[in-house]
């Protein structure tokens, strides 16, 4: 099974999430590999999922679209004059998939973020037809942000396999302490995990 892995905002904690992930699957004796097609800005993310893939992979195939300016794809291949196909990206993914029982796509920014003229993160992550697992900045304020992307995600006719619940910071407040109830209470996804600042290891299956 692959899934595809998308955030709430930019600061959700979707590379962390992702890698604990992998290490996960790994730990069942399965091959796991990241994914993360479009990155803008630094590399690192992207160093940190061929780090906790299982077969040794190049910068460039987990990342093969990368932009130096940190912005959205769409406005950094402005600035940097250049463009990229689609379709080449998804070759990329499915070449990950034959060697591989789990590829996990990590997204760039929110859901809807632009990749060019005429789609977004969003179409994207439609035309590979996976299941969305939605990593959330647990904070007050998520709830709008979590509400709006599951339900796009389900009119999108997509699977949401999930939410998980990440701890970016160390500190607890009423916000984050009663976000998972409520969405649970409006969404008909379950909450896979909650990850507490700083935890290095989950479990898989979730």
């Amino acid at each position: 099974m692959h899934y595809f892995i998308t955030g709430t905002d930019t600061d959700a904690g979707k590379t962390y999430v992702t890698c604990l992930l992998l290490e996960a699957l790994k730990r069942t004796g399965r091959s796991a590999a990241g994914f993360k097609p479009f990155v803008c800005g630094g590399r690192e993310d992207a160093v940190h999922l061929a780090n906790a893939s299982s077969e040794t992979l190049t910068i460039d195939e987990v990342n093969p679209v990368w932009f130096k300016v940190p912005a959205a794809p769409y406005a950094a291949a402005l600035m940097e004059n250049r463009s990229f196909e689609l379709n080449e990206v998804i070759t990329g993914f499915h070449e990950l998939t034959e060697t591989n029982d789990h590829v996990l796509i990590e997204g760039a920014g929110g859901w809807e973020v632009p990749l060019n003229g005429f789609a977004t993160m969003a179409d994207f992550a439609q035309r590979l037809a996976l299941p969305v697992i939605v990593v959330v900045n647990n904070k007050l304020g998520c709830l709008n942000h979590t509400i709006l992307t599951v339900r796009n995600i389900q009119a999108r006719g997509l699977t949401c396999a999930g939410i998980i619940l990440n701890h970016v910071k160390d500190e607890r407040d009423a916000a984050s302490i009663s976000n998972r109830m409520v969405l649970e209470h409006f969404l008909d996804v379950p909450v896979l995990a909650e990850i507490m600042h700083g935890e290095t290891e989950i479990e898989w299956p979730l």
